[in-house]
């Protein structure tokens, strides 16, 4: 019960002097030198940025709003010309990255079989493609003689 009034009380406090509040969430000190320089220097950044930013969107609807008609009238032409352009550059990108790949490929078999060294996959592969090959000699009539 004690805490319960404790807490009403120093709400009527807060709500009868309102400042007493605000300075209680603010630091006890001031604000350091360096605080100070910081918002002195970043305030007009900030600001200039903001209004480049304003500015961009300004000329952004400009240009979008006297450029809605030329693209209405021109969309029969535009509208395939861009889809073409859209899949050529697809296609060059794609067959690019086929060829890099093929011949990362490539780099990594030549360099493997310089080693000198036959992957066992490899052997045991090469082996049973002879023995299917003898034996499909062996079931044709007048077959291969190994």
């Amino acid at each position: 019960m004690a805490e319960y009034r404790r807490e009403d009380q120093q709400k009527q406090q807060l709500q009868q002097r309102p400042i007493e509040g605000l300075k209680s969430l603010l630091p006890g000190n001031g604000p350091t030198k360096s605080q100070v320089v910081a918002v002195v220097t970043l305030l007009p950044v900030g600001g200039f940025l903001l209004l480049l930013a304003g500015v961009t969107l300004t000329g952004t609807l400009i240009g979008l709003a006297l450029a809605t008609p030329i693209f209405l009238l021109f969309s029969p032409i535009l509208v395939p010309a861009g889809l073409t352009l859209a899949l050529a550059t697809a296609g060059f990108l794609t067959s690019g990255a086929f060829g890099i790949t093929a011949l990362s490929a490539f780099s990594w078999m030549v360099n493997y079989l310089r080693q000198g060294r036959m992957p066992e996959q490899m052997e045991v592969a090469k082996r049973r493609v002879q023995e299917t090959a003898a034996q499909m000699g062996q079931k044709v009539p007048g077959g291969a003689r190994t």
